[in-house]
């Protein structure tokens, strides 16, 4: 009996099979997730006793900069194996990340700028938190700029991991700024190991649901945006070949 290996599904075919079986489920956990999660938070949770009904915001502000810096984290992950081992799949999948990212990262700040107008008195500050987010930020749309502007696939790989690698440490910024700097408007970590900083028990398990469903659905755009470069570049091969000929 042969033994499978991790590695056997960087191959595109195995990719594409695996893939297919995974993302009718994947699509069906993520819309339930977020609909149960979004719907008991918004509806079916009490306002708190200070920030009255705008701290329901964390709904979709805690998942979206959780998901901002972990999908980066993810393409980091992705980019090494691909400048280690060249698996394709994993430079294209990083690829596909970024725009989900980009999009997550978007939609934290401007709810981050929400919820912090009425708590703080002004939409924007140049707090350690939120501008290390900002420049994560433009970390994105510089991957994605350098993707679109190298037509060598392979190269475009190579530059843009090694980008990766450098907006790491701002996405580490952006996780434990309010560590690192204990100055800042930003409040602490919302979600923690410590029971007392922790959210009360009424809010945290709609905000688990709801995190469990943005993972969810990231694991969806993900799988869609690989697949759908696979195809692109297999397109490009069949393309050359016959301009070949």
């Amino acid at each position: 009996m042969t033994r499978m290996s991790l590695w056997e599904y960087a191959n595109p075919v195995r990719f594409m099979a695996l893939s297919g079986r995974v993302l009718p489920v994947a699509a069906v956990l993520a819309a339930g997730l977020m609909a149960v999660g979004l719907v008991w938070g918004f509806f079916f949770t009490p306002d708190d006793f200070r920030q009255g009904s705008t701290v329901k915001i964390i709904y979709l502000h805690v998942p979206s900069a959780m998901m901002a810096i972990n999908i980066w984290v993810m393409m980091l992950v992705t980019s090494l194996i691909w400048l280690i081992r060249r698996h394709h799949v994993s430079a294209l999948a990083a690829k596909a990340a970024a725009p989900v990212g980009a999009v997550m990262t978007v939609v934290a700040l401007m709810t981050g700028a929400i919820w912090g107008q009425p708590m703080w008195g002004t939409w924007w500050a140049w707090d350690p938190r939120l501008t290390s987010f900002l420049i994560l930020f433009l970390f994105y749309l510089g991957y994605m700029a350098l993707w679109a502007a190298v037509d060598n696939p392979d190269t475009a790989a190579d530059l843009t991991a090694v980008l990766c690698l450098v907006g790491s440490v701002f996405a580490v910024l952006s996780r434990y700024a309010a560590v690192f700097w204990n100055q800042g408007l930003h409040q602490g970590a919302t979600l923690s190991l410590d029971r007392e900083q922790n959210i009360a028990t009424v809010f945290w398990l709609p905000l688990v649901t709801c995190i469990a469903g943005f993972v969810a659905l990231f694991v969806v755009l993900v799988l869609v945006g690989t697949r759908t470069e696979i195809r692109a570049r297999r397109l490009r091969v069949l393309e050359a070949r016959e301009r070949g000929q």
